[in-house]
């Protein structure tokens, strides 16, 4: 339905031809930000109710004083559910520490939450079917779960901000929700995200209409093709100065795929734009020391270029 009313408005409507550059684009943008948003409300509703129940002062006491790995785990899959971005990380980071969090099984979370999300997976399995969105949450996964446990064995707490350490952060009370404040919670959650994220998904998906309808397919497939040997580290660096969350950049994914580009530089790319950002290192620089903060970036951007270039092989 939402198909025919975007090639309504194009092809009738604005009267613009099927094959040509322009209507290619402008029909892709309108089909793929009505279905990007539709997912969107449908989604973060359903996910906020579910999040109700995980506030971060519960979440700090799930993480706190866990085995070596099982951690690491648990946290990974705590990052799926519970919300987390950049201008969140310095308060998020603190709490954890504070409250006995180890710092590879923080940094496990710190990967997971913003790379491994529902959003990214419904949006994945909406638009490019179960197999794709499981595997994109299963390396996921592993990239966050396997970082977290490196940074824990270089032993780097000597790395975090002085005053970190000396901050005390009460313990907040776990205040528990009625169904009706839960639904309440959930519409304002999502109402306030849409709010937030609008300017990404819109600017996502004018990239990707403009790559799907301007950007010849040999440009591509020649720079990011399976022939391309650097092309797995290429799309990370690219990735990383892009900041934008998984709703902006899977349009660009979409489009990228159907101009040739191996799936796994693809994959690569959107990791490094969820998991790496440059605002992200800007905040957290407030909380870690250079050495521990490029290590970080070191070994996840290492773990992402390793993940496309396995998936360019078996796939």
């Amino acid at each position: 339905m939402l198909k025919q009313f975007a090639d309504y408005l194009v092809f009738t409507l604005f009267s613009l031809q099927p094959s040509s550059r322009s209507g290619e684009a402008l029909d892709f943008f309108i089909y793929d930000t009505l279905k990007i948003f539709l997912l969107l409300t449908v989604i973060i509703f359903v996910v906020a109710i579910i999040r109700s129940s995980f506030p971060p002062e519960r979440t700090k006491r799930l993480l706190s004083h866990k085995r070596e790995y099982v951690g690491n785990i648990l946290a990974a899959l705590l990052g799926i559910v519970t919300p987390f971005c950049s201008c969140s990380a310095v308060p998020l980071f603190i709490g954890f520490v504070e409250s006995g969090v180890p710092l590879g099984v923080t940094f496990s979370f710190l990967i997971s939450s913003p790379m491994v999300n529902e959003v990214a997976l419904i949006m994945l399995w909406g638009l490019f079917g179960w197999k794709l969105a499981l595997i994109y949450i299963g390396t996921g996964l592993l990239v966050a779960i396997v970082a977290g446990i490196v940074i824990g064995k270089l032993k780097m707490e000597r790395y975090v901000q002085d005053y970190v350490w000396e901050m005390q952060v009460g313990n907040c009370e776990i205040t528990v929700m009625t169904f009706r404040e839960k639904l309440d919670y959930a519409r304002e959650y999502t109402l306030g995200l849409l709010q937030k994220i609008w300017p990404y998904v819109v600017v996502g998906v004018g990239l990707g209409a403009f790559i799907h309808g301007y950007v010849p397919a040999d440009f591509l497939v020649k720079w990011a093709g399976r022939d391309n040997p650097f092309a797995v580290p290429v799309a990370v660096a690219l990735g990383v100065p892009l900041y934008s969350n998984a709703a902006g950049v899977i349009p660009i994914v979409q489009a990228l795929m159907e101009k040739g580009m191996a799936i796994g530089t693809v994959l690569a790319f959107m990791m490094a734009v969820t998991a790496l950002s440059l605002p992200e290192a800007i905040i957290l620089k407030n909380v870690l020391k250079t050495r521990l903060l490029a290590t970080f970036f070191g070994i996840v951007a290492t773990a992402i270029v390793i993940v496309g270039y396995l998936f360019n092989a078996i796939l």
